[in-house]
Parts: structure tokens; C-alpha cells; sequence
């Protein structure tokens, strides 16, 4: 029985953020493979638009997912920056410091997801702890930022996603998922007050959470 098993296991070390998309949420959590998909058709729309150049070995593009969840874009695009980089940025430690500090930014939409995601990214959910690969945070959150926004409500709905009072107004115990990205009048001003001063992206990419009901 027990070589049955070892053989049956030999192999498998499957990827949590795959084990965590197959789970039955309130949220969609994306496939890493789905993503990874997603990031080559990124990375040939990069290429044709900027005479064949590699978006993964460009140590000055910034990315953005305004809506993460597992982290598993932020994940996949600090790997494949790490690889990409190696010749700029020799020293591992100095580049993934760079990538995790200038390049790859989030905004959790629950606490727990922001949690989660800067698991993913930084190995450690204190982006300035002991165990983050990340050196150089002065804050825990890191660049995966997340505090609790409030919907809008107007008529029963949010102004700015159209979510359902009824649903979602549930008081203070229970999380909003008003993500703020969207939840403002001025984008450009809210992203400065996220990140500081005039941050821009080069990419942004994600998943949005539009199963949640509106009616």
C-alpha cells in the first residue's frame, strides 16, 4: 500500500494558487495558468508595439493589478521579470529587490485576499518581515495595498460599480468588495494617494470580481 502511494504521489507538487482557483468562493480566483496565458499575449502585444523588444527584460515598466486577489498575476510577473532581467540586474537579491520595490504593484480588494496575495509575491504576508523576500519595505503592506473602501450607495445601488445596497450594505464585520480602483471621481489622484506621487503604469492587468450581484 505504502509504495502504491509513493508511487501514485511521485512528481506532484502542485501549485497552491491552482489548488485555491479550484475552490467554491464568493471570488474567482485565476488559474496561474490562465494568467501565464494572459501575460504572452501580453508580452507579443509588447513586442509588436515597441520594435520587438522584451517587456520582461525592461527594468523600468511598471505593472498594476487593481484587483488581486491570490497575487497569482503579481506571482507570474515578478518570475518572469526575475528571468528576464538577469543580465541588467546580475545579483539576484538586488534584482528581485527592484522588481518587488519599483516594478510589480496590487490593490487587495478584501483583507484576506491582500493577505494572500502579498504571500504569493513577497513569501511572507509583512512585506517589510523577516521572511519577505523583499528588502527594503519601510510598511507591511508592501506595494500590495489594501484598506476597507465603502460603496456609494444611490437609490439602493453603488454609484460607482452598481452593486446591490441590499447585498452589500452589511455593516462593519463583513467585507464591502468595493474595490477602490474604481470607487473615485479621479483615478490619477487616487492611485497618488495609494502609491505617492505621480505613479504611472505601463500595464495594467487583472481579473475584476464581476460575479458579484448587482441586482
Amino acid at each position: 500500500m505504502n509504495g502504491q502511494a509513493s508511487f501514485t504521489l511521485r512528481g506532484r507538487n502542485p501549485d497552491v494558487l491552482t489548488c485555491i482557483a479550484n475552490l467554491s468562493n464568493d471570488e474567482v480566483f485565476t488559474q496561474p495558468e490562465f494568467a501565464n496565458r494572459m501575460l504572452d499575449t501580453l508580452a507579443e502585444a509588447w513586442a509588436a508595439s515597441h520594435n520587438g523588444a522584451n517587456i520582461w527584460a525592461d527594468k523600468k515598466v511598471r505593472f498594476l493589478d487593481p484587483c488581486t486577489k491570490s497575487g497569482v498575476f503579481l506571482r507570474e510577473i515578478t518570475r518572469r521579470l526575475t528571468q528576464g532581467l538577469e543580465r541588467k540586474i546580475p545579483n539576484l537579491h538586488e534584482r528581485v529587490g527592484h522588481i518587488l520595490t519599483k516594478q510589480v504593484f496590487g490593490i487587495g480588494i478584501t483583507q484576506l485576499t491582500s493577505l494572500l496575495a502579498r504571500r504569493s509575491v513577497y513569501c511572507s504576508k509583512h512585506a517589510n518581515g523577516p521572511h519577505s523576500v523583499a528588502k527594503g519595505f519601510a510598511s507591511d503592506a508592501g506595494n500590495i495595498w489594501f484598506e476597507r473602501t465603502e460603496h456609494t450607495w444611490v437609490n439602493g445601488k453603488c454609484a460607482f460599480c452598481g452593486a446591490s445596497q441590499s447585498a452589500l450594505d452589511r455593516g462593519e464585520e463583513l467585507e464591502t468588495h468595493a474595490y477602490a480602483f474604481i470607487h473615485t471621481d479621479n483615478i490619477k489622484a487616487r492611485i497618488a494617494e495609494l502609491f505617492g506621487g505621480d505613479m504611472q503604469f505601463d500595464v495594467i492587468i487583472g481579473n475584476p470580481p464581476y460575479q458579484l450581484g448587482k441586482r
